[in-house]
């Protein structure tokens, strides 16, 4: 991915001509990746339908979840607080849904609810691998089960606390 200054259709520019992609972030830069051209045959292969099922389920819960994201992880770059999150959680998250995803490539319908008993079975056995909460300065707080309707941020250092309240 390149960063456009003043080359080309120019910095404003956004959309797709012909072979190149261009985007635009929110701090106003201007991106330009190329755009992949790939056979069909590449997709249709179990590894990449598991690929894409897990890329399904992963966004679901991110949009379930966006609202905690937005005031539990911090904005990096260009990148979102959900970005942040899936960026922190992503190994965890796939092996989380790992037999979902099989379900889903057999052609079974898997609903959100499904998808968030998942992530909480997994983060019940795993307490310390998917971070709710990760803030500069704060100590970080890990799902244990549940999605919980609060979160308690403990400063580094200090006895103090603070609540945010998710529901």
């Amino acid at each position: 991915m390149a960063k456009i200054n003043q080359v080309g259709p120019g910095p404003m520019t956004t959309g797709t001509v012909g072979g190149l992609t261009y985007v635009k972030c929110k701090d106003g830069t201007t991106y330009v990746r190329s755009t992949p051209v790939m056979p069909a045959k590449v997709y249709k292969s179990p590894a990449a339908k598991k690929r894409v099922a897990l890329f399904k389920m992963i966004q679901t819960h991110l949009r379930q979840h966006l609202p905690t994201f937005r005031r539990t992880f911090v904005h990096e770059g260009s990148g979102s607080p959900s970005n942040g999150y899936f960026k922190r959680n992503n190994k965890a998250l796939r092996e989380a849904l790992d037999a979902l995803a099989d379900r889903m490539v057999a052609g079974e319908l898997v609903t959100p609810d499904e998808i968030e008993a998942a992530v909480c079975a997994y983060a019940a056995g795993h307490p310390d691998r998917i971070c709710i909460a990760s803030i500069d300065g704060y100590e970080e707080v890990f799902l244990a089960g549940e999605w919980p309707d609060f979160i308690m941020l403990r400063p580094k250092g200090s006895n103090r606390t603070m609540t945010i309240t998710l529901r």
